[in-house]
């Protein structure tokens, strides 16, 4: 099951996630990672702009589609979690402060 606890190295708050949301999470990262890859043969072998650009938009899509994900099952576990904990105003700064991020 999910169980938030603290890092004993950096007292940050970490998550246990089922295997099935790690693998899918890492299975986007490794493709958005091949994906970079990509954009840099096409710089190494001086690629057209335009069509190097287009890849880098693809690549800036797919790293937001993984932030949504990531939000929402933010949303589901570890903000329900403390709100249901009774740490409401917490749980909504630490949120206010994330999407403040996530909207520069």
């Amino acid at each position: 099951m999910e169980e938030k606890k603290e890092c004993t190295g950096c007292k940050h708050r970490t998550k246990e996630c089922s295997e099935k949301e790690r693998r899918d999470m890492l299975n986007r990262l490794s493709r958005i990672e091949g994906q970079v890859r990509g954009i840099r043969k096409m710089v190494e072998n001086d690629v057209y702009c335009p069509d190097i650009l287009i890849q880098v938009s693809a690549v800036s899509a797919a790293l937001n589609s993984f932030n949504k994900v990531l939000l929402a099952e933010h949303l589901r576990s570890c903000v329900v979690d403390d709100i249901k904990e009774g740490k409401e105003d917490e749980a909504i700064d630490e949120l206010v402060r994330v999407l403040q991020k996530l909207m520069k």
